[in-house]
């Protein structure tokens, strides 16, 4: 057989995927199994796409599940639903100012931004940022993020300042989505991947306009 038909990974197989991270062709079989382990998967990639659809999650021991002594009773989620949705926005732009970030790394910068508001909350200044270098990028631009979101807020609702112990709600309701969304892999982004559903749509293009970059 033609060894330039065969997989790059394991030359042996035929080469039937053209994998994009790797930018070679390869076999079906060491897609699934490198697919996020060795393999750093672009989130548009279709075979990522295709394998997200029956994609399963480890089970978890609920013993595990981050802060247990937080409850986030219905009523708070329902109340501040916005809020969780900003925060995830704003987790979103962290996370892909880097493309380097995995799942892994975004729940090493939940973890240090849990721990900085549960300081705040009890009226310490503490800042604590990761050892993780790839996750503590992440958490410096959330929390430039935050700022400015808080310091719109303050100024077009200064009656209704966004409250550390709120942040400190929804972090940990995102820091338990991210426990929940992990699939377990090396390089897996699948909890990456969920927040790009709660993005606002693109704005709608008004007749006679072009399409471009829209910049905040």
């Amino acid at each position: 057989m033609d060894e330039k038909k065969l997989c790059h990974l394991c030359k042996r197989r035929p080469a039937r995927r053209h994998c994009p991270a790797l930018e070679r062709e390869i076999c079906a079989v060491c897609c699934g199994t490198e697919r996020e382990q060795s393999i750093g998967c672009p989130l548009d990639c279709e075979h990522l796409r295709e394998a997200r659809v029956h994609e399963r999650f480890p089970e978890l021991d609920p013993k595990l599940m981050p802060n247990p002594e937080f409850e986030l009773t219905e009523t708070f989620l329902d109340n501040h639903q916005e809020l969780a949705i900003v925060a995830g926005r704003l987790l979103f732009v962290a996370v892909m100012s880097n493309q380097n970030v995995v799942d892994a790394d975004v729940r090493d910068a939940l973890a240090a931004l849990v721990t900085t508001f549960k300081s705040a909350n009890s009226g310490l200044i503490y800042d604590v940022r990761p050892d993780n270098s790839v996750a503590a990028p992440v958490v410096s631009r959330f929390r430039e993020e935050l700022d400015k979101f808080r310091a719109d807020v303050a100024e077009r609702a200064p009656a209704h300042p966004v409250l550390d112990k709120d942040l400190l709600g929804v972090l940990v309701f995102w820091q338990r989505m991210e426990f929940q969304r992990n699939n377990g892999r090396r390089k897996g982004r699948a909890f990456i991947e969920s927040l790009y559903g709660i993005l606002p749509p693109p704005p709608e293009e008004k007749p006679g306009e072009g399409s471009g970059i829209v910049t905040a």
